[in-house]
């Protein structure tokens, strides 16, 4: 990879709707007072980065479950799917990972499966590291029916500052690992709830990548993997 590489990443289309007003908004700011017009143009930075969209390097091999977004795990445990997708409704194990404002936000297809259903909710915009995000705040919820007949979910949770869920993917649509599906803006959760006897691989606080960090073997049973900050 380049040094340019290294900075320089492909945004998104759906950043292209943004990034005028806020290269306007700079200049008109510069018009104003100089120093806030530099402060117009870290925002416009900030706006590509948003929606930057850098390719990935999904693990190929089969049953591998991987991260759905970018950003840090903040919770692990047993909760009950979302009821709108028709799931059991036995608790499953559940991995939340919270993104701030400063993550990449393209939302990636956590493992390959059919798309068994698709359900929106409104809801509030409460802070998506609490725990109630998951029943309070909109949200967009995906089943996945996976090879071997068993069903995975993955959610998607607005935010303190997101007012807007987009989700790509259709009912019927058969989605590969690590394939983009949806973008949430700007900030806000994603979880996921593991098929029945599957337990995670990740730890609280680890950093995820969307499409690479393994989050569970759905061939593997026993206890999650312990982890201490060092």
């Amino acid at each position: 990879m380049t040094m340019w590489g290294t900075f320089l990443k492909p945004m998104h289309p759906e950043g292209y709707r943004f990034l005028p007003f806020f290269g306007l908004g700079a200049l008109i700011l510069f018009l104003i007072w100089e120093p806030l017009g530099w402060l117009g143009v870290g925002l416009t930075i900030w706006c590509y980065y948003f929606f930057r969209d850098p390719r990935r390097s999904v693990p190929q091999a089969e049953g591998l479950v991987v991260s759905p977004a970018d950003g840090v795990v903040s919770l692990i445990g047993p909760a009950v799917p979302p009821p709108e997708l028709g799931m059991s409704p036995e608790p499953l194990t559940r991995v939340s990972v919270f993104m701030s404002v400063f993550n990449c936000h393209v939302n990636r297809t956590p493992v390959a499966g059919r798309v068994a259903a698709v359900a929106y909710r409104p809801g509030k915009f409460l802070n998506a590291s609490l725990d109630k995000a998951s029943e309070d705040n909109e949200r967009n919820a995906l089943c996945l029916e996976l090879a071997d007949g068993r069903q995975l979910a993955v959610v998607q949770i607005a935010g303190l500052v997101a007012r807007r869920i987009l989700c790509w993917a259709k009912v019927g649509q058969g989605l590969r690992t690590g394939e983009r599906f949806g973008l949430i803006r700007f900030g806000s959760r994603l979880d996921v709830y593991l098929p029945p006897g599957v337990t995670p691989l990740v730890a609280l606080g680890q950093t995820m990548v969307a499409g690479e960090t393994v989050i569970a073997d759905l061939s593997r049973t026993g206890p999650a993997r312990p982890a201490q900050e060092d």
